[in-house]
């Protein structure tokens, strides 16, 4: 039996759409630690942890804003860092892929794995 090079290709694409999806994932964990310790961490306006912490935080196209804050201390507010997935070029012209991996934020990923910060203390 032949292969005709069309079926070949459509076969490839089908196959390796919706790459960053498959190969790394929907998320990331990211470790957050404090001095001193036990500030709670908010990601996205939901508490997630309290320091010192590992999560799993979904990958997203837009910006996502991180909080901590702990009692007697000023709050720090930060975003967390992010970058091209260069796993998703591997979709080539798939447009079901690309299409999958926007909206499940794939084509992003953290940069930074870790954040550690030193509380101020609040003055009065």
């Amino acid at each position: 039996m032949k292969f005709s090079p069309i079926i070949t290709i459509v076969s490839i694409a089908f196959f390796v759409s919706s790459c960053a999806t498959l190969f790394t994932g929907t998320s990331d964990k990211i470790s957050f630690q404090s001095e001193p310790q036990g500030a709670k961490v908010f990601v996205k306006g939901i508490e997630r942890c309290t320091t010192p912490c590992r999560v799993s935080i979904s990958r997203s196209l837009t910006t996502t804003k991180a909080q901590m804050s702990l009692p007697g201390y000023e709050k720090k507010i930060f975003e967390l860092t992010r970058t091209f997935n260069g796993i998703s070029l591997l979709n080539f012209f798939g447009f079901i892929g690309w299409g999958v991996d926007a909206a499940t934020g794939a084509v992003m990923k953290y940069d930074i794995k870790g954040y550690n910060f030193d509380m101020n203390e609040k003055t009065n």
